[in-house]
């Protein structure tokens, strides 16, 4: 009979214990993110927007080159196949760029 009181009582402080821990902590204490991870979510964030803002008049530029390299080639078959190469090369870049959105929330989602 004194065995099953203190099997009752230590059951009933083990329970007590277990509800005033989920309960009367703060969530947020124990589901934080580090320091680093934030600092490391931000930078991503601004190498990202910056290589978008830089991608854009860069492959304007490429594929303007390309165009008018095609277009005043006079014939020249060397510079038409550079052309379509510069147009070919820097659209392929941009959609790279533009992409680079999806690889880096893939290494935040790791991190």
């Amino acid at each position: 009979m004194l065995k099953q009181k203190y099997a009752i009582y230590r059951l009933c402080i083990v329970l007590f214990l277990c509800i005033y821990f989920l309960f009367f902590f703060p969530v947020a204490s124990f589901a934080a993110d580090p320091k680093l991870v934030t600092k490391l979510t931000k930078a991503f964030e601004k190498i990202e927007s910056w290589i978008i803002k830089l991608a854009t008049p860069a492959a304007a530029v490429a594929v303007g080159t390309g165009v008018f390299m095609k277009k005043f080639s006079f014939g020249d078959e060397n510079k038409i196949a550079t052309g379509k190469k510069i147009i070919r090369g820097s659209l392929f870049s941009y959609a790279f760029i533009l992409a680079i959105d999806l690889i880096l929330s893939a290494i935040q989602s790791l991190i």
